[in-house]
């Protein structure tokens, strides 16, 4: 659960930070649906940009940003459509686009969903202390992004061989960062860094997305309802809504299927990793190249009761789609092949991990033998905005990419893919992915055997769930007395 006690004497220097720097916060409602969002507030995003370092832009997060890096209103939740011509299949696939949301990816939520909470009940001292955002890359950027604004200090980390993007753009944003070594699935790496934190004597709050329920919550209150909005404009009459794909990454995410399961009891969920770190299908460990998935744990918030299947991809998948869907001559491939102009102009929209996301849901459609009137959503995290210098390593190591390179990346990775790597999960399956939460949360992070076992009952994830107009509560509570609303 979610500890919502208040701290008065805390809560009242927050109100007073808040009202010196202007700050007011969007309820979960209000993020569901921007209709509920002040007029004034909703008129002055006008001369506002995207990604701009200002207060007004807590309200941007939401799925229904107008797609415009500057002055955007609100309108409908943004998503593309994949044809049969590019995925080979015939289900229908939809992703959601993740691009405009500030900082450009929709972690920023997620990490919002976790500091709130603590913000507007006294939980968290911002004249005091520092909020500490432990990932694997968006988790972070999003967490010192809400601490900027929200005039908190903020200590980001990340390891060291995530993009130069990312860090570029922090070491602007956030009050420190800190690179622990190794790749994507290295984030025991993060959690030492974390420990060392606390033992040091700063008086740090750690907000860690892997175990943070508000992560969870943002995702199931926020992502639920846009994919639903999104089905109600896509489906048509005799389709049928089949499944929700995600990256198992921190166990966010995927939480916005247990959203839709609750409303279509028969649709699935899939979650995904990569092969060469296939903790969840083969209790693997390796080293991949899919940023911002994590790897080689269990996230204290993944709900693997609720998991239907798993999916394996090979890394290489991605990172050669990347240049399909990124290079000249790729682009020039696709529409000779058939794939509306319109959507290979879209295609860099998806980041490395949304095309890992892609190539998930035509293996699903494959293994189910979904055909044109079964729709797979799935979420596109993050856009090629913060991957341009991966299609700059991989020209300089594989050279020009041509039309014949072109060929054999769709026909192997999309038109190609198969049923490799899957399973489908029973009773006992996820009750073994559930145990294997103790080695990291119990025997590594303090959590005790009876905090684990609550998580196997669907209760508890109920209760979490029921607590957002609590939630919703504390945060016009806090506004009204901030005043500036």
């Amino acid at each position: 659960m979610i500890d919502l006690t208040v701290h008065p004497d805390v809560l009242e220097r927050t109100v007073v930070r808040a009202r010196e720097r202007g700050i007011s916060i969007p309820t979960f409602a209000q993020m569901v649906d921007p209709a509920r969002i002040p007029a004034a507030i909703v008129d002055r995003l006008a001369d506002v940009g995207l990604w701009d370092l200002v207060p007004l832009n807590l309200w941007r997060i939401t799925w229904h940003n107008e797609p415009v890096p500057h002055g955007g209103g609100f309108g409908p939740v943004n998503y593309i459509e994949f044809p049969p011509a590019l995925t080979g299949v015939e289900a229908r696939i939809i992703g959601l686009v993740g691009k405009w949301f500030p900082t450009g990816a929709h972690k920023v939520g997620a990490a919002f969903g976790c500091l709130v909470p603590r913000l507007v009940t006294g939980q968290f001292d911002p004249t005091t202390q520092k909020a500490v955002w432990p990932s694997t890359g968006n988790y972070c950027r999003g967490g010192a992004y809400d601490s900027h604004i929200l005039a908190c200090e903020s200590v980001a980390i990340l390891p060291e061989e995530m993009s130069r993007e990312r860090f570029e753009w922090l070491s602007q944003v956030a009050g420190e960062v800190i690179a622990t070594p190794g790749s994507e699935s290295n984030v025991k790496e993060i959690f030492d860094k974390c420990w060392e934190l606390r033992r040091s004597g700063e008086d740090v709050v750690i907000f860690n997305q892997f175990d943070e329920f508000g992560n969870y919550l943002w995702h199931y209150t926020v992502t639920g309802p846009a994919v639903e909005e999104v089905l109600a404009r896509a489906m048509r009459p005799g389709d049928r809504y089949a499944a929700y794909v995600s990256a198992t990454g921190s166990g966010g995410t995927i939480a916005a299927g247990d959203w839709l399961k609750q409303r279509h009891p028969t649709s699935k969920i899939m979650a995904s990793e990569a092969l060469q770190c296939p903790t969840l299908l083969r209790t693997g460990f390796g080293a991949h190249r899919i940023e911002g998935i994590g790897d080689k744990h269990v996230p204290w918030i993944h709900n693997v009761r609720n998991t239907d299947l798993l999916v394996a991809i090979d890394d290489a998948a991605p990172m050669t789609l990347l240049r399909l869907f990124n290079e000249p001559a790729g682009a020039e491939y696709l529409v000779g092949e058939g794939v509306p102009e319109s959507l290979v102009r879209d295609l860099p929209l998806l980041g490395i991990s949304s095309i890992s996301n892609l190539v998930s849901a035509v293996k699903l459609a494959r293994w189910y033998e979904l055909d044109s009137n079964d729709v797979v959503v799935t979420v596109l995290t993050d856009s090629m905005d913060l991957y341009t210098s991966r299609v700059h390593e991989l020209r300089e190591q594989e050279g020009p990419f041509d039309a014949t390179d072109a060929a054999v990346a769709h026909h192997r990775w999309l038109l190609g893919a198969t049923t490799d790597h899957m399973a489908e999960l029973g009773y006992w399956e996820r009750k073994r992915l559930h145990n294997l939460k103790y080695f990291t949360w119990v025997e590594q992070q303090g959590r005790t055997t009876e905090e684990l076992n609550a998580l196997w009952d669907p209760a508890y994830w109920e209760a979490i769930q029921a607590q957002v107009p609590a939630i919703d509560r504390l945060i016009d509570e806090f506004n009204r007395a901030v005043g500036l609303l």
